[in-house]
């Protein structure tokens, strides 16, 4: 499948900023304590002075109307609006949670980030995305990404009744998990695609989640390509970790 270069939006760090840490696929969900109380932990402890969010934050998210008072999804939105006190929070919406909106960026204090956006930084550009934009072999989920991410769908999804739009999430997750169990493997970043986004974007870093494989790539260009991990602290072994950016240089973390 081919792949044409979307809009790359561009976010200048303020000189104050000294530490920038960059996570994705937590997948918060009630269901899983451990992750949710491992993330709230990093909130409260980071020392980064902006966090970029790059998508699957919540394992799946049906509208911000499901974050009504004493929800798991409220919880979330105050923990996160109290790091905001402190943090620059940007969220960039994933696979899991593009249905994400204004009124639950505005409770949780995080900024909405445009996929792709470059980060100039320390001297640097960075290349931030979710991900799955870039895994072309996936032609399926491609298909599927155009359909759901069009605003005729989502305005069609988000007027079913809340109770109806979580039975579809139950589908949909079963399906997922089922995927899971028979081994499939996620597709990669399509290699030609990455390196058109970096020229695109004048970078010479791609940071980038979704794919649930972690690493650190060195391109046929020069360019790196660095691959976040997944967060599931119920997994045997748990799995977690962010890149932290310091001076320029990037560390692999756990949380």
């Amino acid at each position: 499948m081919q792949s044409t270069v979307p809009p790359v939006a561009e976010l200048v760090a303020p000189p104050a900023w000294r530490t920038v840490d960059v996570v994705s696929d937590i997948h918060l969900q009630a269901g899983d304590r451990r992750t949710a109380d491992a993330f709230l932990r990093y909130l409260q402890d980071t020392p980064a002075d902006a966090l970029f969010l790059l998508g699957d934050v919540f394992e799946v998210w049906i509208g911000d109307d499901a974050a009504t008072p004493g929800s798991f999804e409220a919880d979330c939105a105050a923990a996160l609006c109290t790091a905001s006190a402190r943090v620059a929070l940007f969220f960039q919406p994933g696979n899991r949670d593009f249905l994400l909106g204004a009124d639950f960026l505005a409770r949780s204090g995080m900024a909405p980030l445009a996929d792709p956006t470059v980060l100039a930084l320390h001297g640097r550009r960075w290349l931030l995305t979710h991900g799955d934009a870039l895994c072309l072999g996936d032609i399926d989920y491609q298909r599927f990404r155009a359909d759901v991410r069009s605003p005729a769908w989502q305005q069609a999804f988000l007027a079913r009744p809340l109770a109806e739009r979580r039975a579809i999430a139950r589908g949909l997750r079963s399906e997922s998990e089922a995927r899971k169990a028979s081994g499939a493997d996620y597709a990669d970043a399509d290699p030609l695609a990455a390196d058109a986004w970096l020229a695109a974007a004048g970078a010479d870093t791609l940071i980038h989640g979704h794919t649930h494989q972690p690493a650190d790539h060195r391109m046929a260009g020069g360019q790196t390509r660095h691959v976040l991990p997944d967060w599931d602290l119920s997994a045997d072994p748990p799995r977690a970790g962010l890149l932290r950016i310091e001076h320029g240089v990037v560390r692999r973390l756990a949380p």
